[in-house]
């Protein structure tokens, strides 16, 4: 990877969704929102450090993960457009209590355990690396 590649657009990221299956759609889903997860703990390690330490490079650091964030935030409803708007599927997250008021929940469909969703492992079906078709490109952001 080269040090100038940046995030793949959100029209490129939508337009890899269109071959994933529903399982990996949701699947994708939950691995941004388990990076979101722990970029905001993360955040929330360093904010509390540089209070303290008034560290330039940790608060820049700060500073890029609310943006790697975001931009995951994004693609995740780009995910939940694509199953919903495009495929006329409801949105049934996979992780209990991570429903947003209104939707409407399947029982158990894509429920996650250990790494583990559908009887499939998600790592086996989607690359996380920079040539993952559905969004797993260089950001990774900071973590302790």
């Amino acid at each position: 990877m080269s040090a100038s590649a940046g995030p793949i657009s959100p029209a490129r990221f939508a337009a890899a969704l269109e071959s994933l299956s529903v399982s990996s759609l949701h699947a994708k889903a939950a691995e941004l929102r388990n990076s979101v997860a722990h970029l905001e703990q993360s955040n929330a390690e360093l904010e509390e450090y540089v209070r303290q330490e008034q560290d330039q490079e940790l608060y820049e650091a700060i500073l890029e993960n609310r943006e790697v964030i975001k931009r995951m935030e994004e693609r995740i409803e780009l995910v939940k457009r694509e199953v919903v708007e495009v495929r006329c599927l409801p949105w049934a997250p996979e992780e209990a209590g991570t429903s947003e008021p209104g939707e409407r929940e399947s029982g158990g469909v894509g429920r996650a355990t250990n790494g583990v969703i559908g009887g499939e492992n998600a790592a086996a079906r989607e690359p996380t690396n920079g040539n993952a078709a559905a969004g797993g490109d260089e950001e990774e952001g900071v973590f302790l």
